[in-house]
């Protein structure tokens, strides 16, 4: 058993861990820096899975956060392939599954999220597919370039994707939504419907309000069954119906935990007890000024929050007030939805919805105020819409929507 010390402890091998390390050297003074993570794998960044990784339009290399040479110029150590087992607080100790120990000065969860497994009969046959790893990603891919059928269960973002780069790779692909259209919880049923249009424009068989009862196969997936007997073929199968927050280890160390690790404004866990522990990425639920405690999935809040995590475990004293983003690319549309809307009591559309050739800004207001906004295809849209959300005042539906008002002077 080896015993060390370590100033700055990353658990992790997200982007959250590598932009905390990137963090921590972005600061004045010293310190060790180690970086452990479960993957045998240096960490990465997960948009490409679903897409121009999953195309084989990039390589391995492309997906990493930073390449081997930008840890060692800048000191920081990897530890790879070496999952933490146990998390003490009182003496600030991480023990590795193979009892390493490691005292920590300060310790980062960034843990991620871990798929959830819908326990369908035939789930476990070969050609059965959840997404999360690059590696998960590989596989898919290789099932994709020989499958004649795809079907995906699960209309969410990850399921719209990896139907869009599969019917891209000239693949069929039946896309299962169990809700009355796609991403309500996301964008809402009005959103939803036009996503569903647009997919289904793009090639893509939607099936919403539709549920998956089994797969079928003789040692390999070879059709899913719905609800109602109707069997579709699928040579593969991809498993997409959200992540929960991997919240093993901070429970087991009774860290604070609530749909997710519970931080204060500083990413700090907010528990005096926990000295010197900070949570960032999919894995962290943080208070915002303008939105209360949230977690965000998405790759934008695992970076800007891991790099603040880090700033501040090596003295910053940064708070977490940035709107918060997430984006998706799908065939020719590039989407991104900037704050967060609970409880949408109107719906404001500005733009053209034509699913061939839309460009629109949808205003989710919540008693007057813009709390949320989708975007379609307007990449200039993000800072003015950032501002007006961020400045948490009521605006006039009217010039919302109305698309002769400059979106700076909202």
């Amino acid at each position: 058993m080896a015993v060390r010390d370590v100033d700055f402890l990353i658990v992790g091998g997200g982007v959250a861990a590598a932009k905390a390390a990137e963090g921590i050297r972005s600061m004045p003074g010293q310190g060790s820096v180690l970086v452990m993570t479960a993957e045998a794998e240096l960490p990465y960044e997960r948009p490409p899975l679903s897409k121009e990784f999953l195309r084989g339009e990039v390589g391995r290399e492309k997906v990493r956060t930073h390449d081997e040479a930008w840890y060692a110029g800048n000191s920081v150590e990897l530890l790879l392939a070496t999952r933490a087992s146990t998390v003490d607080p009182a003496t600030r100790t991480v023990t590795t599954e193979v009892g390493d120990q490691l005292h920590y000065g300060s310790l980062l969860l960034a843990t991620g999220a871990r798929p959830i497994r819908l326990g369908l009969p035939g789930e476990d046959l070969a050609g059965v597919h959840y997404l999360r790893t690059v590696d998960d990603s590989e596989r898919l891919r290789d099932a994709i370039d020989r499958a004649e059928h795809l079907v995906v269960i699960g209309g969410g973002f990850i399921g719209a994707e990896v139907a869009a780069s599969a019917t891209q790779k000239d693949t069929r692909v039946t896309l299962l939504e169990i809700a009355e259209t796609l991403w309500t919880r996301a964008v809402g049923p009005q959103m939803g419907r036009f996503f569903e249009a647009f997919l289904r424009d793009r090639g893509v068989d939607v099936r919403t309000s539709t549920k998956a009862a089994r797969v079928e196969g003789d040692g390999r997936a070879e059709a899913v069954v719905l609800d109602d007997g109707t069997r579709l073929p699928a040579d593969a199968v991809v498993v997409g119906v959200g992540v929960r927050p991997d919240t093993a280890l901070a429970e087991a160390a009774g860290l604070p935990v609530d749909d997710g690790i519970l931080v204060d404004e500083h990413l700090r866990v907010a528990d005096p007890a926990a000295g010197g522990v900070y949570a960032a990425g999919d894995v962290a639920r943080a208070p915002h000024p303008l939105f209360g405690r949230i977690r965000i999935e998405h790759w934008a809040e695992a970076l800007n929050q891991g790099r603040m995590a880090g700033r501040n475990m090596a003295g910053a004293d940064e708070r977490y007030e940035r709107v918060p983003y997430f984006f998706s690319d799908q065939f020719d549309l590039s989407l991104s939805y900037l704050g967060h809307a609970r409880d949408p009591d109107e719906v404001v559309v500005r733009g053209d919805q034509d699913v061939k050739d839309a460009r629109f800004v949808a205003w989710y207001l919540e008693g007057g105020k813009p709390r949320a906004a989708l975007i379609v295809n307007d990449w200039d849209a993000e800072d003015p819409v950032r501002a007006v959300i961020a400045a948490d005042r009521a605006v006039d539906p009217a010039r919302l929507a109305d698309e002769s008002v400059p979106l700076g002077e909202l």
